[in-house]
């Protein structure tokens, strides 16, 4: 099938299919790149697209990864978040060589991005394969997203909004929605629980109040819940939904948020059939919603899931790529289709395609791989010490031994090549000579099997991986004569 653009143009083959789609990407021509602090958002897409790069500024792989650049020159400059990274890398000349070096027409990716970002990737020749930021920015507000999806009926914890500027008005407002006086406390913007707040009493309250600024706030009634990931791509046919999973939150062995996410396991199992129905349904009603305010491409949904009631309700909605992103395109769903960021692509490529997307989403549904399990641990920083890494653990498959000790296996660039529960794929953020401190990043590990028990504790064998890791890492107390290292937490 052939289509034109218009009078006089160059009629052009429209995809029929997911063989064509995946051909296609197999022979792309177009330099695509992953813009990020480390590739491990995207990682193993390059498996299923040709020239597609990662372009990031810490050095997780050494130069052992092909399809990695990072620039030589990198002075540590103290970055403030993700966005401030990309926008280096942007005006990093090494960089933008690397990207004029292979030809013109190239297109870009990020996780986060702002207005300055767009123009920097404009000026280097980039086209943003995302929607404007100015609307991914008015979507990532959790409280924006609580009404829009109360308008398509997809519920939240109960709730209320409103402004409150002492413990005793956040107690008349709880008390005026009847939702008791243990609260969870949300603002329209932060990531992996930075603007999440739990209060149950003054003293909690005087510890947030300065967090809350007198801005609007979502007040929820505090439920006994687990937390469900599902990501989805809105495109021109349709929303593609992935597979739910559970999540890794608060444990202190790896992150020092009480909230702060750390994790997932995902198997097929992580619902019962009618909830993953009701799941998949919610998922697919909010990209009804984001298509609606002329949104397009990649988003994930935290869902909780009341573990008294048994209800399903709306967390939160993220107009972007993700930390579980990584663990959604690992799945046997991926590789019997295509993983679901090239939906995602496939909406910016300039290219006619033809998908039921009904049917893909039906076949997702009823799944694949029954016995397939995998895991991932974000491991950051808990010490409160300010110190000086001089040793880190190294990016490649590692093993655990039966005494609870681990080592280095062989080189890898993901997952791909573990072999069992006994294998994990470990991801190096921090390196030697950089700034140990609280809620820094220190890597990503992959893993087969649950770190997560079925009554929410992390597993002997999870606990194990932890300890041995951690044993990997060595560090020097930060001197008054030390040049200050700036860490990033890399990841959303």
């Amino acid at each position: 099938m052939v289509s034109a653009d218009g009078p006089g143009s160059e009629p052009r083959r429209v995809l029929n299919g997911l063989s064509d789609i995946r051909a296609f990407f197999h022979t792309n021509t177009t330099p695509l790149y992953f813009v990020s602090p480390t590739p491990f958002n995207l990682l193993g897409i390059d498996r299923w697209v040709r020239n597609f790069f990662y372009l990031t500024y810490f050095d997780s792989f050494e130069g052992e990864h092909s399809r990695v650049f990072v620039p030589r020159r990198r002075e540590r400059i103290d970055f403030g978040s993700m966005g401030d990274v990309c926008n280096h890398l942007l005006r990093d000349p090494e960089t933008l060589d690397f990207v004029t070096q292979r030809g013109p027409g190239g297109k870009a990716c990020f996780v986060m991005l702002d207005e300055e970002t767009q123009a920097l990737a404009h000026e280097a020749g980039l086209e943003v394969m995302h929607p404007p930021a100015d609307l991914r920015h008015r979507l990532d507000s959790k409280l924006l997203m609580t009404r829009l999806a109360d308008e398509s009926g997809v519920p939240s914890v109960p709730h209320v909004m409103g402004r409150v500027g002492s413990f005793d008005e956040l107690a008349a407002l709880a008390q005026s929605a009847g939702l008791g006086d243990d609260l969870v406390i949300e603002i329209a913007y932060g990531n992996a629980g930075s603007g999440t707040f739990f209060v149950h009493g003054q003293r909690d309250w005087d510890r947030c109040a300065g967090d809350l600024g007198g801005q609007e706030i979502k007040v929820m009634k505090r439920i006994r819940n687990v937390e469900v990931c599902l990501e989805g791509t809105v495109t021109r046919h349709g929303t593609v939904i992935g597979p739910p999973m559970t999540s890794l939150v608060g444990y202190p062995e790896v992150t020092p948020g009480k909230g702060s996410w750390c994790g997932n396991d995902i198997w097929r199992e992580v619902l019962p059939p009618a909830q993953t129905r009701a799941a998949r349904a919610m998922v697919g009603k909010l990209g009804d919603v984001l298509h609606r305010q002329g949104y397009r491409g990649y988003f994930e949904v935290d869902l909780l899931h009341d573990l008294d009631s048994d209800e399903l309700y709306l967390g939160e909605v993220n107009p972007r790529l993700s930390g579980v992103s990584p663990m959604t395109n690992l799945t046997t769903e991926a590789y019997a289709d295509m993983p679901l960021f090239l939906f995602h692509l496939l909406e910016y490529m300039d290219v006619e395609y033809e998908l039921d997307i009904n049917e893909i989403n039906s076949r997702w549904e009823r799944g694949y791989g029954e016995n397939e399990v995998w895991g991932q641990l974000i491991i950051s920083e808990t010490s409160p010490d300010l110190e000086i890494f001089t040793a880190t653990p190294r990016t490649g498959v590692w093993h655990l031994h039966d005494d609870g000790r681990v080592s280095f296996a062989r080189p890898g660039n993901d997952s791909a090549t573990l072999l069992d529960e006994s294998e994990a794929f470990y991801m190096r953020v921090a390196a030697p000579g950089e700034l140990r401190c609280v809620g820094a990043q220190l890597g990503v590990l992959v893993t087969r099997g649950h770190l997560q028990t079925d009554d929410y504790q992390l597993t002997e064998r999870c606990r194990r991986w932890i300890k041995g890791i951690k044993a990997q890492f060595a560090s020097t107390p930060l001197a008054s004569s030390t040049p200050m290292v700036s860490r990033l937490v890399a990841r959303a």
